[in-house]
């Protein structure tokens, strides 16, 4: 046994170099769409002089940060758990927050919060919060979170779309139709994943993703579809095919482009208070939601459902939200999709070089990485989706207390699109029922703290219409 491989605890998690390499693969080509998806995002609002952020500068410091907090968590926490831009809180950050104030102003927030967040888990407080949620608790957010996963796979691959309706408001493909050939592309792509898997082939979700590209490349060279802009049976988010340029210099002029103090006196400090509030509190329980089904999926988790390293895991992805505002692309934090690298078999931090060191080099290839459609990597999502549904077996549905809290979390994370939304509703309604039965004596000290803040999170509509914000 190498030192290398004692560090990483390789053999001792029952893993190899092969399998954490294609473990890395398969967690770098479910995330990439982040280095496209981001730009769009953050590129596409203006702040409040009207001002936007350069759609190449985006992508090469979207792809810096993630690369060097992926490989940091690797090698710090050791676990396989690769970060990136944050989507939900890159959205509120360009249409909620920007409007307010300055870019630079804006980003400063964030890396107020990721400090924050810092010094929580410095202190102990974001483990011990983290440690206080009930186990079967914890099993529904995986389950809640790979329902989730599996509602993003299908509508961003198209197979499940807005109606545009109020009744239904969502439905298969256009008009109840399954319409065009990315369509077909990603139902072959799914079908094919699922016999790999069953057949239990090695590297089953890389060669999925990456043949279901090269079948997507293929069409597109025949049937020229291009984008689904303005065309319902177009490709989402990228138009497969070739790129006529491989290599890029990246532009880096955004990092360190952020103000920390300019928001308080531009927007006032009560808005951007509450601003820091909604963030923080996004930031702080996405990850734990994330690290325990990525754990669970991975077999990692103790006795109590806890990842090893818990803390490492959790500094590390502060530290990324206050990296990611400092570099001007959005908080950073932990991806689910890391769940398609432990399904190919990554165990070990060793996965998050090989997926770091591929955002890194996508600073340079970006190109390349507009290769794959949503249609060839969102198969895998599906999969791993199912793979970590499995985990409602392990709660006990005959016993309403821990009943009702699972499965308002399960069905509240894809319902509202929020990993948090669902952990808010499951701590309140397991407080609430604990209260309500007599056993208020019996709830963690910090449980009652988090349904506190909860209920101020969810609040917070009405709070800020009172305050004027």
């Amino acid at each position: 046994m190498t030192g290398f491989d004692r560090y990483f605890q390789i053999s001792a998690r029952g893993s190899t170099i092969s399998r954490e390499v294609r473990g890395g693969l398969a967690t770098f080509f479910t995330m990439a769409y982040i280095v496209v998806l981001n730009p769009l995002i953050l590129g596409g609002a203006k702040d409040i002089t009207g001002a936007k952020l350069s759609t190449p500068a985006l992508a090469a410091a979207t792809a810096l940060v993630a690369g060097l907090m992926t490989i940091l968590m690797g090698v710090v926490a050791r676990f396989p758990l690769a970060l990136a831009a944050g989507l939900g809180v890159n959205a509120m950050i360009a249409y909620e927050i920007a409007p307010h104030m300055t870019w630079a102003d804006a980003m400063g927030l964030v890396v107020i919060e990721g400090l924050i967040i810092t010094i929580l888990v410095l202190t102990g407080l974001r483990t011990a919060v983290f440690k206080a949620v009930p186990i079967q608790l914890k099993a529904a957010i995986g389950a809640g979170i790979g329902l989730f996963l599996a509602l993003i796979g299908f509508v961003d691959a198209g197979f499940v779309r807005s109606t545009g309706v109020p009744t239904p408001p969502i439905g298969m493909g256009t008009g109840g139709k399954l319409l065009g050939w990315p369509t077909l592309v990603f139902v072959l792509g799914l079908l094919g994943l699922l016999v790999l898997v069953i057949r239990r082939v090695r590297g089953a979700f890389l060669i999925g993703i990456v043949g279901t590209t090269a079948l997507a490349i293929a069409v597109e060279s025949v049937a020229k579809i291009g984008s689904s802009a303005g065309n319902p049976k177009g490709w989402q988010l990228n138009v497969p095919k070739l790129p006529s340029t491989i290599v890029d210099v990246p532009d880096l002029s955004l990092v360190g482009k952020f103000d920390l103090f300019g928001s308080w006196q531009r927007a006032g400090w009560v808005v951007a208070l509450m601003f820091v509030f909604t963030l923080l509190l996004t930031d702080f329980f996405d990850t734990m939601g994330t690290m325990v089904a990525v754990g669970q999926e991975g077999g990692l988790l103790d006795a109590e459902g806890n990842p090893p390293r818990s803390r490492e895991i959790l500094l590390v992805d502060s530290i990324a939200a206050a990296a990611g505002g400092a570099a001007s692309v959005s908080s950073n934090t932990s991806y689910i999709e890391s769940a398609a690298g432990v399904a190919e078999g990554a165990r070990t931090g060793v996965s998050n070089l090989v997926t770091g060191g591929l955002f890194l080099a996508a600073m340079f290839l970006a190109p390349l990485v507009t290769v794959v459609p949503f249609e060839a990597a969102t198969a895998a999502l599906v999969v791993v989706g199912f793979l970590m549904m499995t985990a409602v077996r392990t709660i006990d549905w005959t016993d309403y207390e821990i009943a009702i809290p699972a499965f308002l979390t399960i069905v509240l994370m894809p319902f509202t699109y929020s990993i948090s939304n669902g952990i808010g509703a499951g701590v309140i309604s397991f407080v609430l029922l604990k209260v309500v039965k007599g056993k208020a004596r019996s709830v963690h000290v910090l449980l009652w703290l988090i349904a506190a803040l909860f209920v101020l999170y969810f609040l917070r509509g009405p709070i800020e219409s009172a305050i004027g914000a």
